[in-house]
């Protein structure tokens, strides 16, 4: 008897639309760009490049992503009004048949009620209004119904077929506020296929946030029921508790092919690379016990796990580090290698960068080579991030001069350029870290809140990098900046920065979650 053939699931990311609404996640054109590149390295069906009518920025990163990638499809979000869906389309239609115009309006009595202050029937009409609009531009169209899972199963049945014949080609049936259970998701995508007459015509598909840690096991349960795509993020990020982890859910499907009958088109190889990419663009570190990609995913203390691991390694690791993309950190550089070694690790590493930023990088490699002994992936992955992913910058540290002790009051002396300009001043502080961040405030004239303080090292030794994350908020804006340096005081000081120039250069956004 032969196998059947695995159905094959469609990879829908969202991490540069729906990941980027995480807290302190926001990302510049030319990050979203870099990140488009990697996941088209990852293979995934379709990119989520933004919301195009959020902002200009957003409309020119859709835009840009659209001119520029070949291969997944590209979306972009756009509410059911026809001045969202004409902006939507404005930016896609450089993807050609691969531009999906991805409509929404929410179902459920509560969101209808308190937000829209619509009735059902205006909610139906205006979907329906909305899904035509969209498919007069392409057939490419994908229709989400938010807040899907507390909507009343009639109506959502009611809607799906309505948006289906005005010639939706994929219907979205998003857990918004993660709700749901797996087997109540199961009967819902089940319910759908057994009462919408039309449903084979269009592809279901699923979006489950994480707010009870159920997202990958709901996404899994609905593909079980009949879904046909599932939309994810890298490391999982998104509004509030994140969204269904894009690694943890392809793996799931890779691993369990034995009761699974589903497989995906990623390039799993590359799932490593693609968190990493993240955490330099965002800052937002994954945390060291996270599935698949975090530091310990791999890592066996135990005594007994680490005699069964020497004898066969699959008595404990249920998948290799290497069908992830995991390579052991290995010394490959020094003070003595050239640009061209360089360029190839980070290649390897999943970054591509122009003559540029190569050559801010290999500068700054090659004067760290030159304090360290040993120069390991991890110091490369921060020096691209210290060097590269950095946005516009207003403020640049220029120098430093602390000095402290027991029995010294800690002072810092700082210069930085502002807009160009050089200035200086000196402030005292609890400590040396202190000392350095008043004085940069008082340099830079603003206040904002330092809500986290984060430091950690790179890699082992007492000459290795030391890096630290900070998460600073004013008003309703809330960015992370990074900062990595043999110097800690420095580190805590461009991290400060960073986060400074971000916050410089956020803008106030207004974006329905989905």
């Amino acid at each position: 008897m032969n196998k059947t053939e695995p159905k094959t699931i469609k990879i829908f990311d969202t991490t540069l639309r729906d990941g980027e609404q995480s807290p302190g996640a926001s990302m510049n054109i030319e990050e979203k760009l870099r990140l488009a590149k990697q996941l088209q390295k990852l293979n995934v069906d379709v990119i989520e490049a933004g919301f195009p009518i959020a902002s200009e920025g957003d409309f020119e990163a859709v835009k840009k992503i659209a001119q520029t990638i070949s291969g997944p499809e590209i979306a972009g979000l756009c509410r059911s009004g026809f001045k969202d869906i004409d902006r939507a389309w404005e930016a896609l239609q450089y993807a050609g048949e691969r531009g999906r115009i991805h409509t929404f309006i929410a179902t459920s009595d509560i969101h209808m009620k308190y937000k829209l202050q619509m009735t059902p029937a205006q909610v139906l009409e205006s979907a329906v209004k909305g899904v035509k609009r969209a498919s007069g531009y392409t057939k490419n169209v994908e229709f989400s119904c938010e807040d899907a899972v507390r909507t009343d199963r009639k109506f959502l049945a009611e809607v799906v077929g309505a948006v289906i014949d005005a010639g939706a080609k994929v219907v979205n049936i998003p857990d918004t506020v993660g709700y749901t259970i797996p087997f109540e998701y199961f009967d819902i995508i089940k319910y759908l296929k057994d009462n919408v007459k039309n449903i084979d015509d269009a592809i279901i598909s699923v979006h489950c946030h994480n707010d009870l840690g159920l997202s990958v096991a709901n996404s899994i349960a609905a593909v079980q029921a009949g879904a046909g795509q599932v939309e994810c993020t890298i490391n999982g990020i998104g509004e509030r508790a994140g969204n269904c982890s894009l690694e943890e859910f392809v793996m799931a499907i890779k691993t369990r092919g034995d009761i699974l009958p589903f497989k995906t088109n990623v390039v799993t190889d590359q799932l490593t690379p693609a968190s990493r990419l993240l955490t330099a663009v965002t800052g937002i570190v994954v945390q060291q016990n996270k599935a698949i990609v975090g530091a310990n995913a791999f890592a066996h203390e135990a005594g007994i796990h680490q005699h069964g691991m020497l004898m066969e390694k699959s008595t404990y690791e249920i998948m290799t580090p290497e069908s992830v993309g995991l390579k052991a950190s290995a010394l490959v550089l020094g003070k003595h290698s050239g640009r061209h070694a360089f360029k190839k690790r980070l290649e390897e590493l999943g970054h591509d960068l122009d003559e540029d930023n190569l050559n801010k990088a290999f500068t700054r490699f090659k004067a760290l080579a030159d304090l360290k002994k040993e120069v390991y992936d991890e110091d490369l992955e921060a020096i691209v991030a210290d060097e590269v992913m950095r946005v516009k910058e207003k403020y640049k540290l220029s120098h430093i001069t602390v000095t402290c002790g027991s029995f010294a009051v800690a002072t810092a002396t700082v210069q930085m350029e502002i807009d160009g300009l050089q200035v200086r001043t000196a402030e005292l502080g609890d400590g040396p870290v202190d000392a350095t961040l008043k004085a940069i405030k008082k340099l830079a004239k603003v206040d904002p809140k330092l809500v986290q303080y984060n430091v950690g090292s790179i890699t082992g030794g007492t000459d290795a990098q030391g890096e630290v994350a900070v998460r600073v908020s004013e008003g309703e804006k809330n960015v992370i900046g990074r900062g990595a340096s043999t110097d800690i005081i420095e580190a805590s000081a461009k991290a400060y920065i960073d986060a400074l120039n971000r916050l410089a250069v956020a803008t106030a956004r207004d974006i329905e979650p989905l």
